[in-house]
């Protein structure tokens, strides 16, 4: 792969997502890790421990407007699946 379709590939991944509590519906803008998923995270609202919906792979995939790094990077939207390499 050239350097130049490397950095047009990894200049289309989003690296922010507005999560929503379904628990209180708090909104906070975060910035999402580019080399991992994350499996939980602190409602600033309620305190609840969001954890991902089944077939999701992270809380950004379930409860944020974007999904993940990795799974942009997979290209959900074009293959459906919610996890890399399945």
């Amino acid at each position: 792969m050239s350097s130049a379709h490397l950095a047009m590939t990894t200049a289309a991944i989003l690296l922010e997502s507005v999560l929503t509590c379904p628990e209180c519906g708090h909104v906070k803008r975060e910035t999402m890790p580019t080399d991992a998923c994350q499996w939980f995270y602190d409602c600033e609202g309620c305190r609840a421990v969001l954890k991902p919906k089944p077939g999701d792979c992270c809380v950004y995939c379930s409860y944020g407007t974007v999904p993940c790094p990795p799974i942009q990077e997979c290209g959900k939207a074009k293959s459906g699946p919610s996890r890399c390499g399945e």
